[in-house]
């Protein structure tokens, strides 16, 4: 069974809470090992994290790879959200998404893990979280030149002479240092550029987080009654459900969870949001009890909550709304996408759709879906292009980021944020690492080696 993440949309107003503090960068450690020396250290074991890994490795560098949980895949396998959406452009016709993201899937396809979508604007692949996980974990290991880090902290980076040389590490072994040429920062908040002192900011109206939960006893259309008539009874914030059948499983992931008013890069809203998730998820159980014909059955809950937007970094090319909607081209073009522009409101119940080709879908439960244009159909562009000088932080010569931390206006944003699109910009960071280290310059230096590097591996920029 399958509920379209279209069906039911909703929020509330409230303020944003939390604030950073800025951690010192370290400018001596006495007393601390050495862990390793290496080419590239990749702080965030996601699945963007894991791409510039092995895309870097498969290059020949050495590379460190930290992950502070237990798994590597990020909000696609700690998160329990299992979807990758289309690797072709806006009218379905041609292919602009390739690398490892293409490589994963077929490896998924092996095992039965994964089922392909066709032409769908809301889902492109559809996977077994836990099986990404294993599949991650085998990626990694067959490069021999990757040094993986699970259960490991970055703590703060370590500094010689002003200029940035490693990072502090906590782990089981106790702390240490990781010491490397190139740093990409994947930790999704841009932790190590924070910590850095790169410049950064954050919207006005940052878009919620969804705690995801796997459920037994699932039924579509009893459940989709349930929620449009009754949850704003049993206490769920007004918001919206989505979800699918798990490949491989009778389980059924939902993403019906919404934490208002939290920016989860201050390590209070985090926790707090990390607790309400899980009471909302207990509020679905509670109105399948109450009207359902059979209470669900939790199976599962993320080992983390799926963060949409907090941090952004500063880069030397912010990527703006016009840029991103009309599909602007670029010289240093790195990645590609297609997914519609997908606003999460905090500021009044519902969601934004903004489509490619001139369309904008307002939608709001219980109420009619208010449809527009935001331009004529006429020329409207087929997917749109990310610039390497988005992911290259100001200031900085060996620090690149990737992930959704990059420097891009808020609705620009909302359309590159997906997995599709990040696991892109990961795999251009580990590239643009080792072109650099080649080339004997700073990051993104030699733009047309690093594109020709990417599409020998695959990558269609």
């Amino acid at each position: 069974m399958h509920i379209s993440r279209r069906s039911f949309f909703g929020g509330t107003t409230l303020a944003m809470a939390g604030s950073c503090t800025l951690v010192r960068a370290a400018s001596a450690a006495p007393g601390l090992p050495t862990l390793q020396t290496c080419d590239v250290c990749v702080l965030g074991g996601s699945a963007t994290g894991v791409f510039a890994a092995v895309r870097a490795a498969r290059l020949g560098a050495r590379v460190a790879l930290v992950e502070k949980t237990n798994a590597f895949g990020g909000v696609a396998t700690n998160g329990l959200v299992n979807v990758w959406h289309s690797l072709l452009d806006n009218a379905f016709q041609q292919q602009i998404i390739g690398g490892l993201t293409q490589e994963v899937i077929e490896r998924l396809k092996k095992r039965d893990a994964v089922r392909v979508v066709e032409k769908n604007a809301s889902e492109g692949f559809i996977f077994n979280s836990q099986e990404l996980k294993i599949e991650l974990d085998e990626l990694i290991l067959e490069c021999k030149t990757i040094k993986p880090y699970l259960h490991t902290l970055f703590s703060e980076p370590y500094m010689e002479e002003g200029k940035l040389v490693g990072v502090i590490v906590d782990n089981k072994s106790g702390r240490g240092i990781i010491r490397a040429q190139m740093f990409v920062d994947a930790t999704g908040d841009g932790d190590l550029c924070h910590r850095l002192n790169v410049p950064s900011y954050t919207y006005d109206q940052i878009q919620p987080p969804t705690v995801c939960a796997h459920f037994s006893n699932f039924n579509s259309h009893d459940f989709t009654a349930l929620y449009t008539e009754h949850a704003a009874e049993v206490g769920l914030p007004a918001g919206f459900f989505w979800g699918t059948q798990i490949p491989g499983s009778s389980d059924f992931m939902m993403a019906g969870t919404r934490v208002y008013g939290r920016n989860c890069a201050d390590a209070d809203d985090l926790t707090a949001a990390e607790m309400e998730g899980r009471r909302q998820v207990r509020l679905l159980q509670d109105l399948s009890r109450k009207y359902g014909k059979q209470a669900l059955g939790l199976t599962a809950l993320p080992a983390m909550i799926g963060i949409r937007d907090t941090r952004h970094i500063r880069c030397q090319h912010q990527l703006t709304d016009q840029e991103a909607m009309n599909g602007v081209a670029f010289p240093d073009t790195i990645a590609k996408g297609s997914y519609r522009f997908d606003l999460h409101h905090q500021e009044k119940p519902g969601l934004t759709f903004y489509y490619l080709d001139g369309r904008k879908e307002y939608h709001c439960p219980g109420k009619r879906v208010q449809r527009e244009r935001w331009r004529e159909a006429a020329g409207a562009a087929a997917y749109y292009q990310i610039p390497l000088r988005s992911l290259l932080p100001q200031g900085q010569r060996n620090v690149i980021v990737a992930g959704r931390m990059l420097d891009a206006e808020k609705l620009a944003f909302s359309g590159v944020r997906v997995m599709v699109n990040m696991n892109q910009l990961g795999e251009a960071a580990g590239v643009a690492c080792v072109v650099a280290l080649q080339n004997k310059q700073a990051l993104g230096a030699d733009v047309p080696a690093i594109q020709k590097a990417l599409r020998a591996g695959g990558s269609c920029v």
